[in-house]
């Protein structure tokens, strides 16, 4: 079993900053990312991993600047206070310099002897856009051709010299080793980069590369690209169906066998007892800005939920063949509907705890027991840790819920290798 987790400012849950002891004073400190970082590291994580929004939510009061500080920056400070968990920065391809991209990412991972991996996005908003000269986004399958150029042009600059042509050799007058070392020559329809990169090769082949997107596109670039998938899913079924699509599109590119290992997102609210783990969600259920969250609701499902009482049942919903807007968010919301018979106040707090990942809410027991089934499914070589409150929820995970995982013979007690390729059993 593989654990990262994503950090996210106080918690994933939206009303975790509104708590009485809530960490919202502390986002734009790096001692407290350094402090979660040594959590995670106490615990023996994989890794620790930031996403990223390159635009400030300045027209909303109640929405949490969670990305205060630069991934690769923060993670660097990070580095310097631990000594082994893995360090997963976000880079966008749509707005990034692979140039740029590469020598942090080869820095830092020199600065931390092999533990760093990239998340390839696309981006989202075209309020991201706006802050990189550009009106709006291009469009879905522009963003998805760059960022099949961007990869290839970072894996030519991460595998073009390594440190062994440093030759430092006095006696003969040689510090490089220049014949090995050549330019990289790429000219393509979105970068032209010459190289060679001013930093050499990374301690442990090449940084990790991670990918997110789930879609047609997303796939294909994960299947040329991808270490490891962060994936989204419900439920069983729902990661089933991911990872038989990935298989199959792995199937399709390459002759021989080629495995991703697939983290999907997991929300954990943990307790001594089944009645403590519940009491911890209803307590920020409770708490959501419900006029904000019905909004949000609105746009997942295209109609209007305002008017929908909100410790009442979930209305019936129409048939996701019926929908005629973004299919996956729905689908979601109708299989949560489907498993947990909620309140609109219960849909609300699993959407706005993860946006409708896996959520498991019990003791260590029973939650690892609904994680072990997804691993012995083959649907999950791990989880990636989204929770709801932090630190709070990461200290439960970690004491509580790693010692059951380790009981079972399931998850490291010390690590046993350094470099974030060792942690995941990456060649």
């Amino acid at each position: 079993m593989h654990i990262g987790v994503l950090l996210y400012g106080c918690g994933h849950h939206q009303a975790a900053w509104l708590m009485p002891e809530s960490s919202v004073e502390f986002i734009g400190e790096v001692s407290y990312y350094q402090m979660l970082g040594q959590m995670a590291e106490r615990g023996c994580f994989d890794a620790v991993f930031f996403a990223d929004n390159q635009s400030f939510p300045a027209g909303n009061d109640g929405e949490m600047p969670a990305f205060w500080l630069d991934p690769v920056v923060n993670l660097t400070a990070i580095s310097q206070v631990t000594t082994h968990v893995g360090l997963v920065s976000t880079i966008s391809s749509t707005f990034s310099n692979p140039f740029t991209a590469s020598r942090q990412l080869l820095s830092l991972d020199h600065i931390t002897k092999g533990r760093v991996g990239w998340n390839l996005v696309t981006s989202m908003r075209d309020a991201e856009a706006m802050n990189h000269s550009m009106e709006e986004l291009p469009s879905h399958d522009e963003r998805y051709e760059k960022a099949e150029e961007f990869a290839a042009v970072m894996d030519k600059l991460f595998l073009s010299w390594t440190s062994d042509e440093f030759l430092k050799d006095r006696e003969e007058n040689r510090l490089i080793n220049s014949e090995n070392i050549h330019p990289v020559e790429h000219h393509g329809t979105y970068f032209k980069v010459k190289g060679p990169p001013t930093t050499p090769g990374s301690p442990q082949w090449k940084p990790v590369a991670m990918q997110a997107g789930a879609s047609k596109q997303g796939l294909s670039l994960a299947s040329k690209y991808a270490d490891a998938v962060y994936s989204v899913a419900w439920n069983l079924d729902q990661a089933k169906k991911f990872r038989k699509k990935l298989d199959e599109q792995l199937d399709k590119d390459w002759d021989e066998g080629r495995y991703i290992k697939v983290f999907p997102g997991l929300v954990t609210y943990v307790g001594r007892t089944r009645e403590e783990a519940r009491a911890k969600k209803t307590e920020l259920d409770e708490k959501l800005p419900v006029e904000t969250a019905l909004k949000r609701l609105g746009l997942f499902v295209q109609q209007d939920c305002s008017n929908w009482e909100i410790d009442k049942k979930v209305p019936a919903l129409p048939p996701v063949e019926d929908f005629s807007g973004p299919v996956g968010r729905y689908e979601t919301i109708l299989e949560i509907i489907k498993d947990t018979n909620p309140t609109v106040r219960e849909l609300l707090g699993y959407l706005n705890a993860g946006g409708g990942h896996f959520t498991l809410v019990g003791t260590p027991e029973e939650i690892v027991d609904r994680m072990e089934a997804w691993l012995e499914a083959g649907v999950a070589d791990g989880f990636n840790l989204m929770p709801p409150v932090l630190p709070d929820s990461l200290e439960d995970f970690v004491e509580l819920v790693v010692p059951e995982m380790q009981r079972r013979g399931i998850f490291r007690k010390s690590y046993e290798g350094h470099t974030f390729r060792e942690h995941l059993g990456l060649t």
